[in-house]
């Protein structure tokens, strides 16, 4: 029985190529990339040849055919065959084991056959973050755990619809980071992310399981040799992407690695966003001043390409299709210039809350964390403690405060609870005192 395979209805998928003449990739490098895998994963049948290089089988059956031609690759007959299939197997003749070898001395790659980069541009085009709306309901659903200024939302909306640069800013502890994970939530759909693409011969892995979350849908009979597929298997259908860095961030990471054992190249962090989103976050704390970081962006983010170079010093364009977020606990007339500052298209201050919010935020807080709430112990709080800081509440106070007190119940061996004692206890924790220190 052939298995037709269909991703959900939303992002238009990749089709499948029906000829090695639609490839667009170099004949050698094909042929090449055919031998390689053969020799390192030791297979045999076309099927599972197929699946390894990700092709359909007719596809791979050419590439087979001209390997045969060229006295590469010779068939086994149906020797091997097994109950379920009377298929052809086919092996590496001595001569196809010695271009497998040179081939792997010029580059280790072998598996999945590359995207070229003109086909993986319109693939991007079908599944832009620019073309994905969010709604104010898809906003609220996924921002639902937080407890926001009513009039963040109006903000936040057109900012992410809008797929264009954010830049949140205010003081520390007040939810930019959950924000920015909840905007990627809110996305919902999914799109195909390329396992690797070609540029000039070269090939570059995009796919990368530590920031791309797979979303297959494909269950293959196990008994079809035929499996149709509705979809290019070069690509992994994934969840949007979400790539965040924080202060480890430098220049050197947004460009491509070079891999001079494999003589391959590994995506930058912003390619792998591509569909997504790239957060950088406690901008103002890396080793670049921001005023550098940002201004590695300005093409990107002004032209909606960016510019990569290859090991040889050759340069070329990639679409840059990616919403980027910048957070920091600075000011931003402090770490840019206006020319900066003009780049980024929507800029949002993150307050701390109010003080009813504030409450609302402890409540919530104390039920998850089983700390039942006690009269005098919040007005001990609220009277006695936030005076000395000028009320400046902050979202992450709740949960520090809470967590104490959790802490110093667990040490004393007693039940959760609140009380004004423990709550001084724990507040003491949260702030350093200053002291002189007399040397």
């Amino acid at each position: 029985m052939n298995m037709q395979v269909t991703p959900p209805t939303g992002v238009q998928p990749p089709p499948p190529p029906k000829t090695l003449g639609e490839m667009q990739l170099p004949a050698v490098m094909m042929r090449d990339i055919l031998l390689k895998t053969l020799f390192r994963k030791n297979i045999n049948y076309a099927s599972d040849l197929a699946a390894a290089i990700c092709l359909p089988l007719q596809v791979t059956q050419e590439l087979i055919d001209m390997a045969r031609e060229q006295r590469l690759l010779e068939a086994m007959g149906t020797l091997n065959a097994t109950a379920t299939t009377n298929e052809m197997a086919y092996q590496l003749t001595d001569a196809g084991k010695s271009r497998a070898l040179d081939a792997l001395a010029q580059s280790e790659y072998f598996g999945a056959m590359p995207v070229p980069l003109d086909v993986y541009r319109e693939q991007i085009k079908r599944q832009s973050i620019r073309n994905l709306q969010i709604t104010r309901d898809q906003l609220t659903n996924a921002m639902g755990h937080l407890i926001l200024p009513p009039d963040l939302l109006d903000q936040l909306g057109p900012a992410v619809s809008a797929g264009r640069s954010v830049l949140m800013y205010g003081p520390p502890g007040n939810g930019k980071s959950s924000i920015s994970n909840g905007i990627r939530d809110a996305m919902g759909d999914k799109i195909f992310v390329p396992r690797a693409i070609e540029y000039a011969g070269q090939v570059i892995t995009v796919y990368d399981p530590i920031v791309h979350s797979a979303a297959e849908v494909e269950v293959d009979d196990p008994n079809s040799l035929r499996r149709k597929r509705t979809f290019d298997t070069r690509y992994v259908r994934c969840e949007r992407p979400t790539v965040i860095t924080g202060g480890e961030l430098s220049l050197s990471m947004l460009d491509l690695v070079y891999n001079p054992t494999a003589r391959t190249y590994q995506a930058p962090l912003q390619l792998k966003s591509t569909g997504g989103i790239f957060i950088v976050d406690d901008l103002g704390r890396q080793a670049e001043p921001p005023q550098a970081l940002v201004n590695r962006w300005i093409v990107p983010l002004e032209e909606n390409k960016d510019i990569l170079a290859l090991q040889s010093g050759e340069k070329f364009e990639v679409p840059f299709d990616t919403l980027v977020i910048f957070s920091t606990n600075f000011h931003p007339n402090e770490i840019f210039d206006n020319a900066a500052l003009r780049r980024i298209f929507f800029k949002i201050k993150i307050d701390g809350p109010d003080q009813e919010n504030f409450l609302k935020i402890f409540a919530m807080v104390a039920r998850k964390r089983n700390v039942p709430l006690d009269e005098a112990s919040l007005i001990h709080l609220l009277q006695t403690k936030y005076p000395t800081i000028d009320n400046v509440y902050a979202n992450y106070q709740p949960i520090f405060l809470i967590d104490q007190m959790r802490s110093i119940c667990e040490f004393e061996g007693i039940p959760y609870q609140m009380t004004p004692d423990l709550i001084d206890r724990a507040w003491a924790n949260m702030f350093v005192k200053d002291e002189v220190i007399v040397k």
